[in-house]
């Protein structure tokens, strides 16, 4: 079969980079006291983490083949569906470890550890952890917080605490709303495609689903009002509106049409979710622009 340049374009999965613009985060968040050349080395290490999730997509991909042609949906995967060998995925990985690591190094040491520290989370969740329910989702969680800092590392600021627990909430959020999805997809033959599925139940799921979202949505209210960011920015609290709208209308999805299955697709689909982020942005952005609120201190 000929492998197509699309086919290879979609081994590194550019719809879910999405998940990496955690990185610009940071410099979101400290828009009045930004370094000089925050900006481009944001934009360096998300490129980094563009090529290094996509080589681990690849791999994971090379080793769950058999397992995704059990998958409605992972089977029209190009290592899966056959329409690209081993062999050429294996060349396309190694090829974007390499540039991403290297990007990684061109911003400094210290962003490059964390990148590092990136791999060696994916490698114990493709080593046994993604078969362990709780644990799956956990070590997913942990990657999106790595993410964010590392956006912080990389420009050589510090980010609240506040705001790593909401990050790390949300992405429990995403990664037990798309166990839900599967778990409800695929019904009696879940477990032949994820092994945790086997022992989620659709009760436990619902109600992780619930806590996390409330986790999240808890910990960027207390930022909004409690961290030193807050406090010098007060107008801030303005953009609570769209992270709880988000939030419960991504609950409305997931639980109303059993959506959440590719959260990356849910984000970039859904036109009250584009909204809830265009519009926390420039919330953010008019806090950080000295606009204050009257009755707010």
């Amino acid at each position: 079969m000929t492998m197509r340049l699309a086919d290879l374009l979609l081994l590194l999965r550019p719809k879910q980079w999405t998940k990496n613009l955690l990185v610009f985060a940071a410099p979101l968040f400290v828009l009045d006291s930004l370094p000089e050349g925050a900006w481009g080395r944001s934009g360096l290490v998300f490129v980094a983490m563009c090529f290094v999730c996509g080589a681990v997509y690849i791999f994971n991909d090379l080793q769950d083949a058999e397992q995704d042609r059990a998958h409605p949906r992972k089977r029209e995967r190009p290592i899966a569906s056959g329409r690209v060998t081993a062999g050429a995925a294996c060349a396309i990985g190694v090829m974007a470890l390499v540039a991403g690591l290297a990007a990684a190094m061109a911003v400094g040491v210290k962003p490059l550890i964390v990148v590092v520290a990136y791999l060696v989370l994916q490698v114990l969740y493709a080593g046994g952890g993604k078969g362990v329910p709780i644990l799956d989702v956990f070590l997913i969680s942990i990657g999106f917080v790595l993410r964010a800092a590392l956006g912080a590392i990389a420009i050589q600021v510090q980010i609240s605490a506040w705001l790593l627990l909401c990050t790390g909430a949300l992405a429990l959020l995403l990664g037990f709303g798309k166990r839900r999805s599967e778990f409800v997809l695929q019904g009696e033959s879940r477990a032949e495609s994820r092994a945790s599925l086997g022992s989620y139940t659709r009760p436990a799921l619902d109600a992780l689903l619930i806590a996390s979202a409330t986790g999240a949505a808890l910990c960027y209210g207390i930022y909004a009002i409690e961290s030193q960011t807050a406090k010098n920015h007060p107008s801030l609290i303005l953009s609570t509106v769209f992270v709880f709208y988000g939030v419960s209308r991504y609950l409305f999805l997931a639980f109303g049409s059993d959506e959440g299955g590719e959260p990356e697709s849910l984000l970039l689909g859904d036109i009250h979710l584009i909204g809830s982020v265009v519009l926390f942005v420039a919330a953010v952005v008019m806090a950080f622009s000295g606009v204050r609120l009257g009755f707010v201190n």
